[in-house]
């Protein structure tokens, strides 16, 4: 294989495509956290009770994990063209989502139609892409790749607040729709579906030494790796990493449509300040993002995932036990403080973490399908937890019983991620360790 020449004065070509999804990151996941903003003034124009816009949200998170493992099934089959349309589709939705006038629009815009682009521009097919530029760097580069929508949430959700309140929330949906549209040039200019496409090697490395005559030392593979998603499911790994998913889901999900009105009316925090701490969350997700993937590719992911879960149900303990006890300190705007310090820090660091442990076990040949399919999960919790916040909310005036309950999943499902048996199966082992069977 013949290297061609690299791009930007010998940069390996990956961290250019790095770079792209980062930037598509921001703009589509940052319109998406987004929606918190739109709760109470769409809530107070229609009508609306908080179940009713909670819906709209809810099937959207459902929809969108029902569709990934399809999206994710069509980029392992077509490549990065799923991502392209699906960020022009996504644009489209956005921007009509300033005409609605009803209900049930809302539901078929933001519930159906941008939840189904969404998926085919999501974090795990972009990280699925990545994955296959970086081998030793892997989890860094997913971190990068995720900490692009941290960064759209601390960028673009301060900005739809003040926007909203220079003008209103049928511009700002257009305004971030058009924004999601600048996204389109940079993936068409950059994506590229593999490495040896371009006469390179994952990391950029050199072509091992030899000619073409001399047999180069077989690679290990990962007892678990399979190009059939359906076998990942016959294992155990891919069910512990899915189902602490589906606790992640619910309880980010739940901050993203239901915090800056939880801070306003459980906390009694003005528009602007709840959206500066939402904006602090999205920050420091980045610098959690990319502190989880550099770190895991030096020591054991799922220990480090396990940790993630943790430090998040500690923030949601935080925030939500001291008013219950009477805690003066952390009963106020503290707490909030803190609570978005520790949760930020931990939230969106399970994404490289969960990729790319399951890039390690189940290899890269399915990876977009697998992680999609894992990712229903996620979104099942997301929607389970989103209406069932908006429904408690009506029912007692209040955010805390559902913040309380599903919050206190998320010890469990540090545990569910602790105990998967990461030295047995991931290929970063496979070398030190004999053969094994599928079963776990």
């Amino acid at each position: 294989m013949s290297a061609t020449p690299k791009p930007g004065n010998g940069i390996y070509y990956g961290w250019y495509l790095v770079a792209a999804c980062m930037f598509i990151a921001l703009t589509t996941t940052g319109a998406r956290n987004a929606i918190g903003v739109f709760v109470i003034p769409m809530s107070d124009e229609f009508g609306w009770s908080r179940t009713t816009i909670s819906v709209a949200g809810a099937v959207g998170f459902l929809v969108n994990g029902i569709v990934q493992p399809f999206a994710g099934r069509w980029f392992d089959r077509t490549g990065t063209k799923v991502i392209v349309i699906s960020l022009v589709v996504l644009a489209i939705s956005t921007i009509l989502l300033s005409l609605t006038f009803h209900f049930l629009f809302l539901v078929f815009l933001f519930g159906i139609v941008s939840s189904i682009a969404l998926s085919g521009a999501s974090l795990n097919n972009t990280s699925a892409l990545v994955a296959r530029w970086f081998r030793r760097r892997r989890a860094t580069v997913i971190g990068l790749t995720s900490a692009g929508g941290s960064l759209g949430a601390l960028v673009l959700v301060p900005f739809a607040i003040y926007l909203l309140q220079a003008t209103n929330w049928r511009v700002t949906w257009a305004v971030l729709g058009l924004i999601i549209f600048l996204a389109v040039p940079l993936a068409l200019m950059f994506l590229q579906d593999d490495p040896a496409k371009r006469g390179l090697r994952p990391d950029g490395d050199p072509e091992p030494p030899g000619d073409g005559d001399q047999q180069t030392t077989p690679q290990p593979v990962a007892p678990l790796d399979t190009e059939l998603w359906r076998e990942s499911f016959r294992s155990l790994p891919i069910w512990q990493v899915s189902l602490s998913l589906l606790v992640c889901g619910s309880t980010t999900y739940m901050l993203t449509f239901h915090f800056v009105a939880f801070a306003q009316e459980d906390r009694g925090i003005s528009a602007g300040l709840a959206g500066a701490i939402f904006a602090l969350m999205g920050g420091l997700n980045a610098l959690g993002s990319i502190g989880a993937g550099i770190i895991s590719d030096r020591f054991s992911r799922k220990n480090l995932l396990a940790l993630v879960y943790f430090l998040r149900g500690t923030a949601y303990m935080i925030l939500l036990v001291p008013p219950l006890l009477g805690i003066p300190f952390l009963s106020g705007t503290a707490g909030i403080w803190l609570f978005a310090v520790i949760a930020g820090v931990s939230w969106i660091a399970t994404n490289p973490l969960s990729v790319s442990l399951t890039a390690d076990v189940y290899g890269l040949r399915a990876l977009g399908t697998i992680t999609g399919v894992s990712f229903v999960f996620h979104q099942v919790g997301g929607f389970a937890a989103v209406l069932m916040a908006g429904y408690l909310n009506d029912l007692t005036g209040s955010y805390t019983i559902p913040f309380l309950f599903a919050g206190s999943l998320l010890f469990p499902a540090a545990l569910s991620a602790f105990t998967i048996k990461e030295r047995k199966y991931s290929i970063r082992y496979a070398a030190q360790m004999p053969a094994v069977s599928t079963g776990d």
